[in-house]
């Protein structure tokens, strides 16, 4: 197994890629420990990993607050003794319009998840790395953030910042043995956020518009980033520091 006992946090993993991602990782070996602010959906996948033989336990906590970040940390390492990797999915958009419609409280809510949260994940997953003598961080950010699409600037914008940001911890943090890598999805229809992406209900004239862009002719699957996300994390990717892994059919190409 490709990254057996590995001890895997996943942040945002009650549903969609982050589920996908924590059931692959788990199938796989590692001792994944499901995030979500919503208790119920991420209790509901910790027990779909145990039950089909995987290590899963559920822990609630809400990446925009640091005290919440500290204790998603503590509880890996109070469960396991270590912590290997940090993927952080948990990522929130406004919906599609024009940049002058967003509200102020959509911006903050926007950037203090896909960016915020990714600070109070460095602060407090790097001490634990640097004690045991590395670890690796895998952010889900978008390939929004290379090649934006019009209607969505400030989650554009907080993608671009995620990726950017990845790189330069990359360097950074490259002499400790931790490795910052990111993934660049494309569109994916079966996200609870699809809507927002297109602006409204999810119509075959939306879904043609995205499907356009991608030049293999289909949308990516959970399935898709999650394996992404596998070789990251694995040995097999011990050299492979602050690189954007584009999982898009060729969208950015």
């Amino acid at each position: 197994m490709r990254v057996m006992n590995k001890v895997v946090i996943v942040t945002g993993s009650g549903g969609g890629i982050g589920e996908g991602i924590a059931q692959r990782l788990a199938a796989e070996g590692a001792r994944v420990i499901v995030n979500d602010i919503q208790a119920a959906a991420g209790e509901k996948v910790a027990a779909a990993i145990r039950a089909n033989g995987g290590d899963a336990a559920f822990c609630a906590a809400d990446v925009t607050r640091s005290a919440d970040m500290q204790a998603l940390v503590a509880f890996a390492v109070q469960r396991h003794g270590r912590l290997d990797v940090m993927v952080n999915n948990a990522g929130w958009t406004h919906r599609n319009r024009p940049a002058l419609e967003v509200s102020e409280e959509e911006f903050d809510r926007c950037f203090a998840v896909n960016v915020k949260s990714l600070y109070l994940a460095t602060i407090h997953a790097t001490p634990v790395f640097r004690a045991q003598g590395g670890g690796s961080f895998i952010t889900i950010a978008s390939t929004a953030g290379l090649r934006p699409r019009p209607g969505l600037t400030w989650y554009n914008a907080s993608k671009g910042a995620a990726i950017t940001l990845s790189k330069s911890l990359a360097a950074e943090l490259g002499p400790d043995n931790i490795r910052v890598n990111c993934i660049n999805p494309v569109f994916n229809p079966d996200t609870g956020l699809s809507t927002e992406f297109a602006g409204g209900p999810l119509d075959d004239a939306r879904r043609a518009k995205f499907l356009s862009t991608i030049p293999l002719g289909r949308f990516s699957t959970a399935l898709d980033v999650a394996n992404a996300a596998l070789y990251l994390a694995s040995d097999e990717a011990s050299f492979i520091n602050g690189v954007c892994l584009e999982v898009d059919g060729g969208r950015c190409a």
